[in-house]
């Protein structure tokens, strides 16, 4: 998407903020206006938010409406709701995961197949590998991560980085040096199997 965005924004910087903010953000673009699906959004607020003024976001949207295929792409377009922001306070964790492009589809795909072997129930899987962006992958579990499946987790080739978010916030802060966690609780288990191993 950021391609398309390129190649008719080139000479635009402006709107091409503006455009960007739109699709970042699931606002769709029809009848002149801006919805969050059949909800208007004002666009003195919009402009207020991006950063720029009301009459650039106009100028978008009236480039968005005159090119054709943008008008397609934007006047499709949805928020995704997600539970990842939401799940520690329900008591579930997200594990963020960071991977290399090249390896993508191998280490999701893996990733998956753990997590099933393990009988780990997933709530929701959320995960991108846009072109000019970072290739990432949010899974909502439902509970807590069993320890032996985090250890073969960050042996998966093609993971740069791992994000443990946990539901335990009233702990003492552990970093331990598998994943960046607010609060590990898997640091000693997973230190102690290294130890008998």
């Amino acid at each position: 998407m950021m391609l398309i965005l390129d190649a008719y924004f080139k000479n635009f910087p402006a709107r091409r903020k503006v455009a960007e903010f739109l699709f970042e953000n699931g606002l769709s673009v029809r009848n002149s206006k801006i919805y969050l699906r059949n909800v208007e959004v004002p666009i003195s607020e919009l402009s207020r938010i991006i950063g720029v003024n009301r009459k650039i976001v106009y100028h978008t949207i009236e480039y968005i409406e005159k090119t054709y295929p943008l008008k397609m792409i934007f006047e499709k377009l949805n928020p995704l709701p997600s539970l990842i922001t939401m799940a520690p306070i329900m008591g579930w964790e997200v594990l963020e995961i960071e991977l290399e492009k090249a390896d993508y589809s191998f280490a999701l795909s893996e990733l998956l197949r753990y997590l099933h072997e393990s009988n780990v129930p997933i709530m929701e899987i959320f995960s991108r590998n846009l072109r000019q962006e970072d290739a990432k992958a949010y899974i909502v579990i439902d509970g807590t991560l069993p320890v032996d499946v985090f250890v073969k987790i960050k042996d998966i080739p093609g993971f740069k980085k791992l994000v443990l978010h946990t539901p335990e916030k009233s702990k003492e802060r552990v970093v331990c040096s598998y994943c960046e966690v607010k609060y590990c609780p898997k640091k000693v288990a997973v230190e102690g199997l290294n130890v008998k191993n």
